[in-house]
């Protein structure tokens, strides 16, 4: 299967790149940079995949184990290199859960087979960063 985006130039440092799902996303560097800063930018957004690829396996296996849920968000930390090109050497990736009736038990399986089986985009980033799960539960 291939997967085909087309990213436009919209002028200055602003782009828009389409995604399969037909929804584009705007990148635009900081004002630093020459951008407006009015976009993602794009090693940003790399986390935001990584987050957002292992957060669409958690929260498909907490409504197949039927497990009780109030709040769960993923803090994505990485270490940028000094050196260009500039890349994640390391990256922590936080799981929050929050409830009243968390299944601590269940939960971690659910991290641990998106992080081990599924997340095709935790696989990338293994490529070239050390990566540290961490799962953090908050009882209400």
């Amino acid at each position: 299967m291939t997967n085909h985006i087309t990213t436009k130039w919209l002028g200055e440092m602003a782009f828009e790149s389409t995604n399969p799902s037909g929804h584009t996303v705007r990148i635009d560097a900081g004002p630093e940079s020459g951008g407006s800063g009015a976009g993602l930018r794009p090693k940003a957004l790399m986390l935001s995949a990584l987050a957002g690829c292992s957060g669409l396996d958690v929260a498909s296996l907490i409504q197949k184990m039927k497990l009780e849920v109030d709040d769960f968000k993923i803090e994505t930390i990485a270490n940028l290199t000094e050196e260009h090109p500039k890349y994640y050497d390391s990256v922590t990736v936080e799981y929050h859960f929050t409830g009243s009736n968390l299944k601590e038990d269940k939960l971690q399986k659910a991290v641990d087979l998106s992080v081990e089986k599924y997340c095709g985009v935790m696989e990338m980033f293994r490529q070239f960063a050390k990566l540290e799960i961490k799962i953090l539960y908050h009882h209400k």
